[in-house]
């Protein structure tokens, strides 16, 4: 019998060579062909995390019958129209919102809509379409950037986990299209895919407008390029030629959608929005009344750095990026950088730009927040995965090189590579409620199915909170609603604004013929009262009643002083349903009561 010895130490240093080179050519190893075996594993991989991130949402999607996701409940339950024309029949509010969405954003639903598919169900489904886009078109613009598959695995990583966070991308309204598209734009742009990049932007006009103007700072700042620290013009003329036509191509979107918008009336100027208490603090839009520093950085609506910049700690390994390609020649990886890489800046550059701009020419260019807010998560998360596959190689190469000591090097950078690896990929599980879906339920189920059971040119009224939901669930049409009075638009909200302070007036009126006036003015079918209703407190903590002064602070004097509302006294008469929580009157009822 031969004897068997255990292997020498010199074998087992070999052979975790051989381990430890291979694992540094597949973390970090450079490709030349666009599909290989290893950058095929890392989009597959890339894929598989955007579809994990969104079988969570859809489970939330789908958890009961009313799921709604919040801002769906404003730019997609007029759609139902796509099913059923005769809804929402002379409904301000649907014609509104059916007026501000973009041509190719209503264009898809209404197709879907033909095909069969409801959309309100779309609406749940799209996302995962959308990320899957957002992945593979961010996956190659990182190869663009930097022919590394485990770089762009990084890079659609950091992305995936930024969109999921936040409820963009999971809304599917028009603002969800910026991510595929932006980035199919920068992806054409690099492959000098003109007529394919023309074509994107023409796409990006119909699904979301205030895009173009990103693009539009992009094609141009292309034209110059910096080389020590001098800008030099382009020379070629087939270079100016593609800018002159992609801005003739936004020129052309940006057009079509304002003559879309025509019969909506002027937007809300600076200095009206200022005194308006919609856009001060705990109004409907919450805009001005900050301090400097959370009106310039963190607001929302106004602030510079949007939500997922300021929170997602992934993303800041994108500040190394410049160290690591100024200090090139002391990382490998960092010299395979190509020239693309420019197209960063200039994006940053564009969105800082349309930021001040949209700042200038406030509500005009709608929200200054929404040209940063969505455009650096992704130069952000691209940067980031390039700079950590560049430190993830160096650790991996120097402790590979010759030299006293090859395990505990290779230990320590196993160690460390596992440590940063591994942190990126459950850095999601310690985000609380990821993903950030504000998917809304509603519970007031049998209350919905009354309402749904309505005639389809049925008007509900009522201040309750609860609503908000009954275009979304019920599909019948209501007076008036907080999520609904979006005041940049002055003829729209000029009517929300009176539909609010008659409703307030309607509902706690003592007087009987100002309320079956109120009744015959809107042509109001039903009124749903809150069985808190009247009480003092259930108009001083609503801040949305309470913006429509003088008629609350009325509503409020009357209450506290004792009297009681014509609806009170007959909500024994005239409820038609009720449940625990509320009350719906028949306006046929309160019409034929008379006074005693």
């Amino acid at each position: 019998m031969t004897p068997t010895f255990p292997p020498s130490d010199r074998t087992r240093d070999s052979l975790a060579g051989v381990f430890f080179s291979w694992l540094h050519r597949f973390l970090t190893g450079s490709t030349s062909r666009r599909l290989n075996f290893r950058t095929l594993f890392w989009l597959a991989l890339s894929l598989a995390v955007s579809v994990y991130y969104a079988n969570h949402a859809l489970h939330q999607a789908f958890s009961s019958q009313y799921v709604v996701q919040d801002d769906a409940r404003q730019h997609v339950f007029w759609m139902a129209r796509f099913v059923d024309p005769q809804l929402f029949p002379r409904d301000v509010i649907a014609d509104y919102f059916q007026s501000i969405a973009p041509s190719g954003y209503s264009a898809l639903y209404q197709v879907m809509a033909q095909l069969g598919v409801d959309p309100l169900l779309l609406n749940k489904l799209l996302p995962m379409v959308l990320g899957l886009l957002t992945t593979a078109f961010c996956f190659g613009v990182c190869l663009q950037l930097l022919p590394v598959p485990g770089a762009a695995f990084f890079g659609t990583l950091i992305l995936n986990q930024s969109l999921w966070r936040v409820d963009d991308l999971v809304s599917a309204t028009p603002r969800a299209f910026f991510y595929p598209l932006f980035l199919a734009f920068l992806l054409c742009l690099m492959r000098n895919a003109r007529l394919a990049c023309l074509a994107v932007i023409a796409l990006q006009g119909l699904f979301y407008p205030p895009m173009v103007f990103i693009s539009a700072g992009v094609l141009v700042l292309s034209l110059v390029s910096i080389e020590k620290w001098r800008p030099h013009f382009s020379r070629a003329r087939a270079d100016y030629l593609f800018c002159a036509a992609g801005l003739a191509v936004v020129l052309c979107v940006l057009l079509l959608y304002a003559f879309k918008l025509r019969d909506i009336g002027p937007v809300i100027t600076a200095s009206e929005a200022r005194v308006a208490p919609e856009f001060l603090p705990r109004g409907r839009i919450s805009f001005f009344g900050y301090d400097f520093w959370r009106f310039w950085l963190t607001r929302k609506t106004s602030g510079l750095l949007p939500d997922p910049l300021v929170v997602n700690f992934p993303l800041y390994g994108a500040l190394l990026l410049p160290f690591l390609v100024y200090y090139r020649r002391a990382f490998a990886l960092a010299q395979k950088v190509t020239r693309s890489i420019d197209v960063l800046p200039r994006v940053i550059v564009t969105s800082l730009f349309m930021f001040a701009g949209a700042h200038v020419f406030l509500f005009k260019l709608y929200n200054p927040s929404r040209y940063t807010e969505l455009s650096l998560p992704v130069v952000f998360s691209i940067a980031a995965g390039i700079a950590i596959a560049i430190v993830v190689d160096a650790l991996l190469d120097r402790a590979n090189r010759s030299g006293r000591g090859p395990f505990v090097r290779r230990a320590a950078a196993l160690t460390l590579t596992a440590a940063i690896v591994g942190s990126l990929v459950i850095y999601s599980r310690f985000v609380p409620n990821f993903p950030g879906t504000k998917y809304q339920t509603g519970r007031e189920t049998a209350l919905y199915e009354f309402i749904a059971g309505q005639p389809k040119n049925a008007l509900v009224a009522s201040l309750a909170p609860e609503i908000k939901n009954i275009p979304a669930f019920s599909k019948r049409s209501i007076l008036v609603a907080r999520e609904y009075a979006l005041p940049y638009h002055t003829r729209y909200y000029a009517q929300m604004e009176q539909r609010a302070t008659d409703l307030i007036a309607a509902n706690y009126t003592e007087d009987l013929a100002t309320l079956q006036s109120f009744i015959r003015k809107y042509d109001v079918a039903f009124v749903i009262l809150d069985r808190n209703a009247f009480h003092s407190r259930y108009i001083e903590r609503d801040s949305w009643i309470m913006q429509y002064q003088p008629a609350a602070s009325e509503a409020l004097e009357l209450l506290k002083r004792g009297a009681v509302p014509a609806l009170s006294r007959l909500m024994p008469t005239c409820g038609v349903f009720e449940n625990e929580d509320y009350v719906v009157l028949s306006s046929d009822c309160i019409l034929s009561a008379s006074r005693d």
